[in-house]
């Protein structure tokens, strides 16, 4: 499974994302989209209408722009020079003028600007900066809404005002290469007053608010950890999740800005689940979730695929939600999302998405959102029920880039809360034949394929009940044709055991150039070493081993001889570290993992 920091904050997770087609062309002047406007017009064409009136004989809406009766032959422009020019000093015998065309005053002014020129370049950005910035921020505000609630029916009259905001809300973008004033800016009840605009009736202004707060919150921000925590803390305080769901609920995204805006709203939600105490506040939006399932389904009919960029980026978001939050797996099953990501991926059963397009980002995110889902019991009853085992199947039979995420939420499904009905339905679907036999071919099968069809075959021998005709099925599988799996997996021990050997001696040598102080320190990544290297699947393997010995004699003695001058002894030992490696005071799954580690071990010994 992707490792959480894979999909969480990285500072170092390469080019970032960026709105793309058919967004790129954003670039909108502020309209006004309030619900209060009459006879369909807009403050945009209200402004357009005003500029335009005299085509209908009206009043012009600026007096400077009338024509005046009479006047039609009046001459424009600046007025002409006199015929006559004495020579002035700056003048040269011949008339010519070096002056430049200005008085002594004009230039002693041009001259003191000059001078001071550098003034905004040198301005500070620091708290007083911020104290103007803010207090400017909040007249503009008011200022709106006065504007708003005096000429309610006559757009016209605060659509000014609303360009206004709309520029001080931009220039608060400054604000992302000033983490150190976060903080401040909080204090000051500005940041509370930006993420009320949200609510505004004007949608321009709350997309224009979600830009911004895109870009405070985003991995390239000049911010520290703590920093970055005190705004993201207190957007979630002042009902950003709800605004946002709101939002996304009033936007339609077959206008241009409004389709930008949902891209701007889960930009923010995309930086804001970074930090894992968010995931929780954001599942726990019903609306929100609703939202995103839905935008799953929804096709976009002019993109490639049918998969725009905001469906494709709504179904990674999903993916971040169901990642490490089991409360937000179990939500996400109780809205028939088990059924919603089947029924997605049950498209590419047969056939593959475009290579790097969103649509095939699309699909990676949904199989990440089914094998994180199915760990859980009851999203793990609905996958069996909707025949989510016979779907995995047939895309390991028939599909292609399908082949290797089906075979992982199967690995995932059949070691989580319904992992018994699982494996049982696997053997039932005629499984077994497929899963094996991928097994004897995984000598050219990359190396993930064969984790995860190690993981499978250990559920099968842990979860399938003992007496059971699916496990007398399975057991058989590995004995026939002369224990031809046993030797697979020996086969595949030896590899693991010499990457991990390799692994294990370059720690040692580290090791003895450190203090005990430093060993204990790097303890955590050497782990992460040994796991890169294969440490678990090599663990997995001896499990198998180990149960095949407890299972059949034949296969004891296959076994015993295969490993060579130590036999038994190396599962033995291989028991005994991982009983040696569980923590105390642990979960049901862990205490019912260590009586099987123990009964095996039992086993083995003899």
């Amino acid at each position: 499974m992707t490792s959480v920091d894979d999909l969480f904050r990285k500072h170092n997770a390469g080019s970032k994302r960026k709105l793309e087609d058919p967004t790129t062309t954003f670039s909108r002047p502020l309209s006004n989209k309030s619900t209060k406007l009459t006879n369909g017009s807009s403050p945009r064409s209200l402004v357009n209408d005003a500029f335009d009136s005299n085509d209908s004989g009206g009043k012009a809406a600026f007096p400077q722009d009338e024509t005046l009766d009479g006047q039609d032959d009046v001459e424009a422009g600046p007025t002409l020079p006199p015929e006559e020019v004495e020579d002035e000093p700056g003048d040269d015998e011949e008339g010519r003028f070096f002056g430049g065309g200005v008085t002594k005053q004009e230039r002693e002014v041009i001259d003191f600007i000059d001078k001071n020129d550098d003034g905004d370049a040198d301005e500070k950005f620091d708290s007083a900066w911020l104290r103007r910035t803010a207090i400017n921020f909040e007249r503009k505000i008011n200022k709106n809404a006065e504007l708003r609630a005096k000429y309610e029916s006559d757009p016209i009259k605060f659509v000014g005002s609303e360009a206004d905001l709309d520029a001080e809300i931009k220039g608060l973008s400054l604000l992302s290469e000033h983490g150190e004033l976060y903080g401040e800016f909080v204090k000051m009840g500005c940041l509370g007053s930006l993420v009320g605009l949200l609510a505004h009736e004007n949608t321009d202004i709350a997309i224009a608010v979600c830009e911004l707060l895109a870009e405070l919150t985003d991995e390239d921000s000049a911010t520290t950890e703590d920093q970055w925590k005190t705004l993201v803390g207190a957007m979630v305080q002042n009902d950003l999740v709800d605004l946002l769901s709101s939002n996304l609920a009033r936007l339609d995204e077959e206008n241009e800005s409004d389709r930008a805006g949902v891209y701007h709203i889960l930009n923010v939600l995309e930086n804001i689940l970074s930090g894992s105490d968010n995931q929780e506040v954001v599942g726990a939006n019903n609306n929100m979730m609703q939202w995103l399932l839905q935008r799953i389904k929804k096709i976009d009919l002019n993109a490639r695929g049918k998969v725009g960029q905001n469906r494709q980026y709504a179904a990674e978001i999903l993916a971040i939600l169901l990642q490490t939050n089991r409360m937000n797996r179990d939500r996400i099953a109780q809205m028939e999302g088990v059924d919603t990501f089947m029924e997605l991926l049950s498209a590419y059963r047969r056939r593959d998405p475009e290579k790097d397009s969103d649509e095939e980002e699309f699909a990676e995110n949904l199989f990440d959102c089914l094998a994180c889902v199915v760990e859980e019991r009851f999203a793990g009853e609905k996958f069996v029920e909707g025949e989510g085992v016979e779907l995995c199947l047939i895309m390991l039979r028939e599909g292609r880039l399908a082949k290797a995420r089906a075979l992982r939420v199967l690995d995932h499904a059949m070691s989580g809360g319904n992992a018994i009905a699982v494996s049982v339905r696997l053997v039932e679907a005629a499984g077994l034949k497929t899963i094996f036999g991928m097994l004897m071919k995984s000598h050219k099968t990359e190396r993930s394929l064969v984790e995860h069809l190690i993981g499978i075959l250990a559920s099968l021998l842990r979860y399938l009940p003992g007496g059971s005709a699916a496990r007398i099925r399975t057991l058989a599988k590995f004995v026939e044709n002369d224990y031809e799996k046993i030797l697979r997996l020996v086969e595949l021990r030896r590899e693991y055991k010499a990457r991990l050997s390799r692994v294990e001696a370059s720690i040692r040598r580290e090791r003895e150039q450190l203090s005990s102080s430093e060993v204990e320190a790097l303890a955590d990544e050497w782990l992460s070493r040994r796991l890169d290297a294969g440490l678990f699947s090599l663990q997995a393997i001896e499990l198998i081993l180990s149960w095949m010995v407890a299972e059949d004699n034949g296969a004891r003695q296959t076994i015993s001889v295969l490993l060579g001058e130590d036999g038994l002894k190396i599962l033995e030992r291989s028991l005994r570290d991982q009983l040696d490696g569980m923590d105390p005071g642990q979960s049901d799954e862990a205490k019912s993992t260590e009586e099987m580690l123990e009964a095996l071990l039992l086993c083995v010994e003899q």
